[in-house]
Parts: C-alpha cells; structure tokens; sequence
C-alpha cells in the first residue's frame, strides 16, 4: 500500500503543481464563461470551493461503504446534492451575483474537477487529507479565476473588482478601481477570444517559472556536489 501523500505535497499541489486550470486543465466552461470580471471569478471559485471541500470530505466519508462498480453514480449524487445548496444559498444571500453567474452555478455539477478530486483523491485518503486536498485544489483553482477575471476587466473596462459589494457587501465597495469613464478598452478582453488568450497567458507564465525555476535547482545541485573523479568516486577536500 502506497505511503499517504504528505501534506505539504497536497498543498503544493492544489495551488501550484497540479493546479486544476493550469495543469490538469479541468473545468474550463465556467473558467472561461465567468471570467469577464475578478468578481465575478471570485464569485466562481468561491462556490466551486465549497462544492470541492464538502464533496470531497463525504466521498472519503462513505468510501468503504460505497461498492466499485456504483461509485460514479454515487459521487454524482454527492456533488449534485451540494451544488444545489451552494445554488440556493447564492440565491438567497447574493442574488444580484446569482443573476450574474446564472446557469454556471448549477453546472458545477459538472465540473470536471470536481469529479476528478473525488475519483483520484478523496475515494483513496482519509478524511483530513481529503479536506485539505479540497481547500487547496479550491482555492488553487479561484486564485486562476481571479487573475484572469481581474486582467479581462482591466483591459476591457479599466476597472478592478467593479460591484465587488454585490459578493462582498457594501464595505468592499472602496476595492473598486477605475481608470475613468472615459478609458476605452480592448473589447475583445472581456469577450471568449479573451478568455483563451488569458488562460494561455497565465499557462505560459507559468511554464516560464517552473523552467526558470528547474534550471536554478540543477544549477545549484551542480554547485553543490561534491567533484566525481573519473572512476566514479569522490574527490577528498584539499586540505588547508
């Protein structure tokens, strides 16, 4: 039996190593569909945090009840069932929000992300790491809709986080920025083809630092090795 992952490795992985939008590339429609502001790609993430997080601690929950052959089924139910509360709760305290996000909440049913989480994860760990798992792949995949949300509206709109009271409230109405009424944006920012564009942007960020970031390690494992000879062994430090 394989060791349990360690939780700074799940950490890592949520946020950075196998982020859902970044690497995996899982629940793109809403990504793309929700982005064309960082609220409204808080207001995303949010909700699909708090479907990933419950779903994933009841999938670990009920693992050992739940025969091979059912499980899908049962972890579609799981998730459907949590959608539904996150799609109520949203409707009865953000409805303003609700009206801006509209058929995306509902379809978090179908975020692959999710169901990948409880298929890969949850189903095979305990309770804590499945949590933890859940938290970090959540917020992992908000902190991607936020930027990309907050880039699409800066350069569509030149604004940042306008309405941030219709997810916040009304003291998070100072967060707004605007470059003023007059600013005439790049339309095609807050429309799909900027949606690819953003994401593509932010993935090749990425890439770019996790080279940079490779090349660094190998420089400084090379530094740091002690000389081989050339049979194979290691050189003694001169002495003095």
């Amino acid at each position: 039996m394989a060791a349990p992952q360690p939780y700074g490795s799940i950490i890592g992985d949520g946020f950075w190593n196998n982020n859902q939008a970044l690497v995996a590339l899982l629940g793109l429609c809403p990504l793309l569909a929700t982005t064309t502001s960082a609220t409204n790609g808080l207001g995303m993430g949010l909700a699909t945090t708090a479907v990933l997080v419950l779903s994933n601690v009841t999938v670990s929950l009920i693992r050992d009840l739940v025969r091979p052959e059912v499980r899908l089924p049962v972890f579609v139910l799981v998730i459907a069932s949590f959608v539904t509360a996150v799609e109520l709760t949203v409707q009865a305290y953000f409805y303003e929000l609700y009206l801006v996000l509209g058929l995306f909440i509902p379809l978090i049913v179908t975020n692959c992300a999710i169901i990948g989480r409880a298929e890969a994860f949850a189903s095979k760990n305990r309770v804590d790491r499945a949590l933890l798992d859940g938290i970090a792949m959540g917020i992992g995949f908000t902190l991607v809709l936020v930027v990309l949300g907050g880039m699409r509206e800066f350069i569509g709109q030149g604004t940042l986080f306008y309405q941030a009271n219709l997810l916040l409230g009304e003291a998070a109405t100072g967060l707004s920025l605007s470059l003023g009424e007059g600013f005439q944006g790049a339309l095609i920012a807050i429309l799909p083809p900027g949606a690819f564009i953003g994401l593509g942007l932010l993935i090749a960020l990425k890439n770019v630092i996790d080279k940079r970031v490779k090349r660094r390690a190998t420089v400084r494992a090379a530094k740091t090795a002690p000389a081989q000879t050339s049979s194979g062994g290691a050189v003694a430090p001169a002495a003095g």
